[in-house]
Order: structure tokens, then C-alpha cells, then sequence
């Protein structure tokens, strides 16, 4: 992007015309005097051409100076990251750009857009909420950084303050793919190509023959090698007897491995018998997929005693294709045969192997030696992979989804809640109202769930005792569980405490009671069971690290039918359920799930089919000294008709439409901008008096917090109401830098806007 292309530029460049005008504005006037008769009027004209003129020439010096400064941005933003490979780019206020890498404009193309939301439009659906949430971080921390789950794959994007509005932003594209080992082949071995050219060796074969070589007589001087029989190998310490086995490879190309350490006297004349002795796990399989032979070590890890009258398909399986022609392919030649992923067949744990084919030749039948590799690390760590994938896209799926579904909801509620005040339980409509306005609340807590599994919701911590919450909730308990089952509490009697959000707390405990209940249909016990828990080394279980530490845990345990293996990794996911169709929504544990981990806790599940499941929660101790106060309940409802000036922003019309009629109906009197820019205009006015803004976070164009902090500056006493969709955690930093600041989730029903601004008037 070169210095002409950019926004800042372009408008230094515009002071030229305007200085032009004003200049030819001064001759005109000069020339309007000479024409005059001598008196005031002349030294009038000539007085306004002098102050034209001025101006023009202040006006080229003003350009002049802010050319300078634009020059020396770009030219310190072109040495720092101009020879960067990874797409950089420096933004000035508002996210314009003012200059992009190469990596960038070839990327992203970056040179025709004009601000940084519009680079990144064609991979992100919505950048704008992202881009605005790492800058208030970079503005608070100095840098922010972020992984994002696109339709093209992970971005890595990372932003730093790189002056006063200028910041620095560089995107990459992930590469988390687990990496293989670079040499799976303990074993020495080459390929020898025509002319008997040694086109490759392993570390193992460099090891042992102590060079690259590059033909084959530098490694035995008894040529052609026997395959099947023992060779004179050639060492830095004088010829070593190696087993050497050949492989019909491609395009005349052989594999040779060069087995040392076999003693010739005790191999059979059928050249097979060296079998058991390799340490790497080899199958000798027939075109049909029978398997011939196998050593221990591949026995061992197919969890066989023998594989004797056993077909390949009988111990794995996976392909995604018929394995007899995967074989009859190999065993032919046919196109490029390529290693393959298998899952062995096993009940006493999960195992993946790395199948790779090669072609020998006995007794003019073509056989295959299949070499196997324990894959099981390789394939955990690329489920793990995908999961996270997974986990993170629905996430951000069930973030957007709850943002839209809250404006929805707030205006659903809001205009139920304003015909409610129309009408009263004798009403023949009531009834209807409060459908509407129950399964209204309903929908709001299916969304809350879906902010809960992504962790976005807004959470209201507090110094929690886990015995009181307890002991306040075993009434309820008891009722939930029903006559058939038990409920049986024990608690450390030095609990420490913890800091959460006591409601939702609640909520977690009552999905894990509920779980128990319904897994014991024929009733039975349920034991909740506190403790204080002092980690002295990193616990390690379900692919989670808890650091050392003093933790409060927390265990439902039932004796239910318990879950089976291949389903217990999968019970925090989302819409994942073991019950009968109808029966869950398959939202409970992912909803724990989330709200343990944005707590800043673990939650573990364990399981034997028959005997029972134990969940675990693991919350830090709560060490502080001082008390925090508990969250203020709601005030008793005041009907009492209020006044004051509120400035309504809400660029969602019914959301606008509600909120306004119902502060009207308390008394306020409401001015209404549909955007950043409409109340900044309506500010312009000295002579209007607001006491509260009543904004929404995330707009089109300027958004909540921006406006707020530039309206402050001429009316800093005036409080602040932020509503939003989204999770209070997106925009923390910046709500927290203005004062006399609040914030209102949607959805929020006429009583919970209404007193809100109430309080805000102090």
C-alpha cells in the first residue's frame, strides 16, 4: 500500500483545492478594492483580502506539516513491517488503514480497502465486534491476542498500541496441525534406485553404514544384496552380517532394510522366521487380506494372541473403503499406494495404527508386508484438534445466534410487558399475555444456556459458601429428586470459600442432580460430597491441567446405569444426550460445562457402565480477606411517576420503540437517535439537559462506548446505562474506564429498564 493510496493522505492532499479557493477568494476582494473610490469600503475589500490571503497561506502550511507527519507514519511503519512475511497491518482512529505489508495487500487485499473491518470482511461474517473488543483490551494491556475460528481455518490475530490512536495489527494463519515424527523407522534402511543409486537413508541406516552413500557397493562389497539372507554390511568397525530384506517399490525403486543382530543359524530356509526377532510390527498379508504371518510386536498391538486363520478385516477397520480392494490395489501396483489410518479392533482400550503396504515376491505370488505404527498419540492429538475446532465454531455460532435472539426477545417481552399494564388478571386477553410472556422468559433461558456453553455470559461473582448454598438448596433438591431417591449431603467442615456467580451455580448443581435422578430410574442414592483440596504437584486428567493449588471440590455422585466409554468424551458437548428423544435437549452439561470453566474452574466426569457416574467440580479457594458485597436485590417495584431527560441509542427499531414508550410511561421525558452519529448530532445543542445515556454496545458505525467517552467530554456528569446482547466480558475494559457507568443485559423486561434508569438518577 504506498503513502497516496491511504485515507490520511488523501485527505492531506485535499487541503491543496481548498487553499486554492481561499487564495482566489483574496485576489478577487484586492481587485474589488482597486476598483473602488478611496474610502472605507476599499480599506474594507483590501482588509478581507489580507485575512483571505492569511488564510490560505496558513492553510498550505497546515498541510505541509500534516503531509510531514503522514510521511513519517509510513515510513516507520514500512521499516518495521515491510519486509514482514506475515500480514501486518497500522490503523489510525476508527480502524482506518494507513499502511499495509505486502503480506497484507497480497492476503487480505488490504491496498483497496479503507478500514481494517473491511480487510478482514471476506473471511469474518462480523469483524467489526471482534476488532473492536481486542483494541479496547490493547488500549487497556498495550497488546491483545486472539484465535479465531474462520471458514477457511484458525486466525491467529494479535494487535499492539503503537502510539496514542495508532495500532498495529498482524493476522496469521494458524498451523496446528500435529506434527508426525520425522523418522517413524527405528530400523536402517534405503531406497536403491537403477543403476543400484541409493536415492535415500534413514538416520538409522547413516548410523549404521557411517555416511551417506551413494551407490550400493559403498555398502557391501558382495553384490546384488540377497534378499532373505545375511549380507556383509560395510562399517566404520569392518563388515557386520545384517539380514537384508528387499521391497518391490515404484518406478524400479527398491526398499532395502539392513537388519543387524540375526543370527543366521537359527532362521528357517523359508527366510521368514527373522519375523519374530524385528522389533517393529510387521504382517506378512496375501492379496485376499489373509494374514500369513505377524511378529510379536504387531501382536502386541493388535491385542492378539495369534493371528493365524485371521483376515486383515478382522483386526481393523476404518478404511472408509472395502480393505480387500485397498490390498488387491497394492498388491497390483495400481496408482500410488499412500499409508492409511486404521482403528484395531480391541474392546480393552482405543488404538490407531499407520498401515503402510509394500510388494514382495515368493515363489512368483506377489505378497504384502504391511509395516504398522502406533498412531493412537498421533490421532488423540487431531481429535483433540478437531474438537477444539468444533467447540469454538459452535461457540461463536451460539454467541451471534444469542446476541440477534436477545433483540429479539428484549422487544417480544418489552410489548408483552406494555400490553400487560393494559390489562388485568379479570381480562379475557391475560391469560394469552401471559403465554407470551412465559414462553418468552423460556426462550431467554434456552439463549442464556447457549451464552453459558460459550462462555459469554454476563456472571455476577460473589464470595460463595458452598455449605449455606447447599443447605438453601436441599428443599428444592429433594423436591426435584423425587420419593424413589436419596439425597445425602457431606461437607468438610472447613470448606473454604469460593468466588462464582451464586445463581448460576445453582443452576450447575441442579443439572448434575437432575442427570443422577434420571439415570437411576428405579431409584437409589445421591451423594453431594464437599472438600477441601491442596494440590502439591499438576493434576492431569481429561486432557486438563489444574495447577498447584488450594481448591474447593465438589462431587455428585449417583448408582445409575453409568455412561458407556465411547460416549463419556463426548457428554459436554452441546446437544449430546443419552436419554431418549424427548426426554433432554441435550443442554445441561454443556451449560455446566461452560459456566465451570468461565468461573475459572474444572469439571471432570467419571464413569463405569453399571455401577454409577461421578462428576467433579474444582474451583479455586477463595483466599482474599476482604468481603465482597453480595449482589443488591431487585427493589420493590415504585410506581411513583419520575422525571428526567434520557438519550435513547438502539440501532434495532423495536428494541428502540419498547424502551422509549416505557420510560415515557415512568415519567421521562426520551429523545431517540438510531445511531452514534444522530446523538452526537442532537448533543451539538448547548441548550438541551440530559441526566442519563441509555445505549446500546455494539451499533453500525460508532459503537456505545466510543460516543459515550467524546459526549463526556462536555458533559461529564451525565450517567451511563450500557444494554447489550452480548456477554458484559467483551467490552469490560472500556465500560470500565467511564464513570457513573452500568450495564443491562438483554433480555430486560419494562421493570428491569424502568428501575435501572432509576437508580442511574440517583
Amino acid at each position: 500500500m504506498t503513502l497516496s493510496d491511504g485515507p490520511i493522505r488523501q485527505a492531506a492532499l485535499r487541503i491543496g483545492p481548498r487553499a486554492g479557493v481561499v487564495l482566489v477568494a483574496a485576489v478577487l476582494f484586492w481587485l474589488a478594492a482597486y476598483l473602488m473610490p478611496a474610502g472605507l469600503a476599499q480599506l474594507t475589500l483590501g482588509l478581507v483580502g489580507a485575512t483571505l490571503a492569511l488564510v490560505a497561506i496558513w492553510v498550505v502550511v497546515i498541510k505541509r506539516a500534516v503531509a510531514r507527519s503522514v510521511q513519517g507514519v509510513y515510513e516507520r511503519a514500512q521499516a518495521l513491517i515491510g519486509e514482514d512475511i506475515t500480514p501486518s497491518i497500522l490503523t489510525g482512529p476508527e480502524g482506518k488503514i494507513i499502511y499495509s505489508n505486502p503480506a497484507a495487500v497480497q492476503t487480505f487485499d488490504a491496498e483497496e480497502a479503507v478500514t481494517l473491518a473491511g480487510a478482514l470482511r471476506q473471511l469474518l461474517a462480523n469483524p467489526g465486534v471482534i476488532l473492536f473488543r481486542m483494541e479496547s483490551r490493547a488500549v487497556a494491556k498495550g497488546a491483545a491476542v486472539e484465535d479465531v475460528v474462520t471458514r477457511a481455518g484458525h486466525l491467529h490475530l494479535s494487535v499492539h498500541r503503537a502510539g496514542p490512536d495508532h495500532f498495529l495489527w498482524r493476522i496469521e494463519k494458524s498451523a496446528d496441525r500435529p506434527q508426525r515424527d520425522a523418522d517413524p523407522m527405528p530400523l536402517p534402511m534405503l531406497t536403491v534406485g537403477r543403476n543400484e543409486a541409493v536415492l535415500f537413508m534413514n538416520a538409522a541406516a547413516r548410523a549404521l553404514v557411517g555416511e551417506r552413500a551413494r551407490t550400493l557397493d559403498r555398502i557391501s562389497s558382495k553384490l546384488p544384496l540377497r534378499s532373505g539372507q545375511m549380507n556383509e554390511i560395510i562399517t566404520p568397525d569392518g563388515e557386520v552380517s545384517c539380514l537384508v530384506v528387499e521391497l518391490e517399490g515404484t518406478a524400479g525403486r527398491r526398499e532395502v532394510f539392513l537388519l543387524p543382530g540375526i543370527v543366521g543359524a537359527e532362521r528357517q530356509p523359508d527366510g521368514w522366521a527373522f519375523f519374530d526377532d524385528l522389533p517393529v510390527p510387521l504382517l506378512k498379508v496375501a492379496r485376499d487380506g489373509g494374514i500369513q504371518l505377524s511378529n510379536r510386536p504387531a501382536r502386541d498391538l493388535l491385542g492378539v494372541a495369534s493371528c493365524k486363520d485371521a483376515l486383515l478385516s478382522d483386526v481393523m477397520e476404518g478404511l472408509g473403503r472395502s480393505i480387500t480392494d485397498w490390498l488387491d490395489d497394492a498388491a497390483a501396483g495400481r496408482g500410488t499406494v499412500h499409508s492409511e489410518f486404521l482403528r484395531v479392533r480391541r474392546e480393552d482400550r482405543e488404538v490407531f495404527v499407520q498401515v503402510t503396504l509394500n510388494r514382495a515376491m515368493e515363489e512368483g505370488e506377489v505378497v504384502l508386508i504391511a509395516v504398522l505404527s502406533d498412531a493412537t498419540e498421533l490421532k488423540s492429538l487431531e481429535a483433540q484438534f478437531v474438537q477444539s475446532q468444533k467447540m469454538q465454531a459452535i461457540g461463536q455460532l451460539a454467541g451471534g445466534v444469542a446476541h440477534d435472539f436477545n433483540n429479539l426477545l428484549t422487544a417480544i417481552s418489552g410489548h408483552c410487558d406494555l400490553l400487560l399494564l393494559r390489562h388485568d388478571q379479570g381480562d379475557v386477553d391475560y391469560s394469552d399475555l401471559m403465554q407470551i410472556n412465559q414462553n418468552a422468559n423460556r426462550a431467554a433461558a434456552l439463549v442464556s444456556q447457549l451464552l453459558a456453553y460459550s462462555r459469554k455470559q454476563t456472571l455476577r461473582p460473589q464470595v460463595v459458601d458452598l455449605r449455606d448454598t447447599l443447605s438453601d438448596l436441599t428443599h428444592l433438591l429433594n423436591r426435584l429428586v423425587g420419593e424413589k431417591v436419596t439425597l445425602s449431603l457431606s461437607h468438610d467442615p472447613t470448606l473454604s470459600a469460593i468466588r462464582a456467580d451464586k445463581r448460576q451455580l445453582e443452576q450447575v448443581l441442579m443439572n448434575l442432580v437432575v442427570n443422577a435422578r434420571d439415570a437411576m430410574p428405579e431409584g437409589g442414592d445421591i451423594q453431594i460430597v464437599t472438600e477441601n483440596l491442596t494440590l502439591t504437584e499438576p493434576l492431569r486428567r481429561d486432557r486438563a491441567v489444574v495447577a498447584p493449588g488450594r481448591y474447593v471440590s465438589v462431587q455428585v455422585i449417583d448408582e445409575g446405569l453409568g455412561i458407556a466409554p465411547d460416549k463419556l468424551q463426548k457428554v459436554f458437548e452441546p446437544f449430546f444426550t443419552t436419554k431418549r428423544t424427548g426426554e433432554g435437549t441435550g443442554l445441561g452439561l454443556s451449560t455446566a460445562y461452560g459456566i465451570v470453566k468461565q468461573t475459572g474452574g474444572f469439571i471432570f466426569v467419571g464413569s463405569n457402565p453399571g455401577e454409577g457416574t461421578s462428576f467433579q467440580l474444582v474451583f479455586p479457594a477463595y483466599l482474599g480477606d476482604e468481603k465482597v458485597e453480595a449482589i443488591p436485590k431487585a427493589a420493590a417495584r415504585n410506581e411513583a411517576p419520575v422525571s428526567g431527560v434520557i438519550l435513547l441509542v438502539e440501532d434495532e427499531a423495536p428494541v428502540r420503540a419498547f424502551a422509549s414508550r416505557a420510560l415515557q410511561l415512568r415519567g421521562f421525558t426520551v429523545l431517540e437517535a438510531e445511531s452514534a452519529e444522530d446523538a452526537l448530532e442532537l448533543l451539538t445543542d448547548e441548550a438541551l439537559k440530559v441526566d442519563v445515556f441509555v445505549t446500546d454496545v455494539v451499533m453500525p458505525g460508532i459503537d456505545g462506548p466510543s460516543w459515550v467517552q467524546t459526549a463526556l467530554k462536555e458533559r461529564p456528569d451525565v450517567r451511563v446505562v450500557f444494554m447489550s446482547g452480548y456477554a458484559e466480558e467483551t467490552f469490560g475494559d472500556a465500560q470500565a474506564k467511564i464513570p457513573n457507568s452500568i450495564f443491562l443485559p438483554k433480555p430486560f423486561s419494562l421493570n428491569e429498564l424502568t428501575e435501572t434508569v432509576h437508580r442511574q438518577m440517583g
